[in-house]
């Protein structure tokens, strides 16, 4: 059974999915935006930790119905229970992880970084450079370890390089949250970022074919800050649900176009870029220079669509701030990458 609920995180279900007696399970903490997030304790016989994580499906329908329909909670199960014990840079302990795509109900039971020594990262950290080139390093071991492999096991995404119909439908449902973006944020969104969004609007499936150019391997697809965490001289990634299939610099522009402050941005792009190529060079893998930059502009829109689709949806997804922010970066490396004008050029008349 998969709990639809936190009263379903049971003494006995915990007992049978962590293979341990648990005697009694108290929820310390339950909150809910793109999935349902529990902070369980256990009073157990000592083979799991005292603290757990659980993330299940939202509390509340209308967002339910949502995470069902882009299938974010099943895809994120699906990675944690096919490699969330084999990648090769850190990500939260597995204990338990499940999930059923006929009613898109799923369950991660996963590791309190919490309680541990880790800490949670912030744009506005004084050493927020080191944090890049750290997150650069294990981005380029993450993508050489699955580079050209096939990924059978993972979820369809929104914007994901998988077709068909349901493709269709969310590209289409991301399409509308763009509109509302440009709306909302009408005073705070330069021309060529509104040509930008609408562009997108109308050309999403030429401007997703272009994200699709090139060699593909696994990538997180979601690298914006508050998905990160840092572990001594590690940095480790959590949220895993747009997991996906699809060139790495998209991971990379992500992260130093969203989170990034952008004086950072400009004065250590080139030399990230850089270190990424040199990191996956050392495994055997060419990306030629032109190839990355043009990649890296390219994916500042997909950082901004994310930011903004975030921001448009007030505190549903995240806290608004945090979207907010992100949109703002992203918004000013569009301008200082003159996306607009690739875009253009790529894409010719429309």
């Amino acid at each position: 059974m998969i709990p639809f609920s936190v009263e379903d995180l049971t003494p006995d279900w915990l007992s049978q999915v962590l293979d341990t007696d648990v005697a009694s399970v108290e929820v310390v903490d339950a909150h809910s935006g793109t999935t349902g997030r529990a902070l369980i304790r256990l009073d157990s016989d000592g083979s799991v930790p005292e603290t757990l994580f659980v993330k299940l499906q939202p509390f509340v329908a209308e967002q339910r119905e949502f995470v069902r329909k882009v299938g974010m909670g099943v895809s994120e199960a699906r990675f944690y229970a096919a490699v969330g014990d084999e990648v090769p840079v850190r990500v939260p302990r597995v204990w338990y992880s499940s999930y059923d795509e006929t009613d898109g109900s799923f369950v991660m039971v996963l590791e309190d970084l919490g309680a541990t020594s880790c800490r949670f990262p912030n744009p506005i950290d004084p050493d927020i450079s080191d944090l890049a080139a750290s997150l650069i390093d294990a981005l380029a071991t993450l993508h050489a370890a699955y580079w050209e492999h096939d990924l059978p096991w993972l979820g369809s995404q929104v914007l994901g390089a998988e077709r068909g119909r349901n493709r269709e439908q969310r590209m289409v449902t991301m399409g509308a949250i763009v509109r509302s973006a440009l709306d909302q944020f009408a005073d705070e969104t330069p021309p060529a970022v509104r040509q930008v969004g609408e562009l997108y609007i109308s050309r999403y499936r030429e401007i997703a074919a272009l994200w699709n150019e090139g060699d593909h391997t696994l990538i997180h697809g979601d690298t914006h800050v508050g998905n990160l965490f840092v572990d001594g001289d590690l940095t480790g990634f959590f949220d895993w649900a747009v997991a996906s299939r699809a060139p790495g610099m998209r991971d990379v522009s992500y992260f130093l176009c969203n989170s990034l402050p952008p004086d950072a941005r400009r004065a250590d792009e080139a030399a990230l870029i850089s270190r990424y190529r040199a990191g996956l060079a050392s495994s055997g893998i060419d990306l030629g220079q032109r190839t990355a930059e043009d990649q890296y502009r390219l994916f500042a829109v997909y950082s901004w669509i994310s930011a903004a689709t975030t921001a448009a949806m007030g505190s549903q997804w995240q806290p608004l701030e945090t979207g907010r922010r992100g949109m703002l970066c992203a918004t000013q490396a569009i301008v200082d990458l003159d996306v607009l004008g690739l875009l253009e050029e790529r894409l010719g008349a429309g």
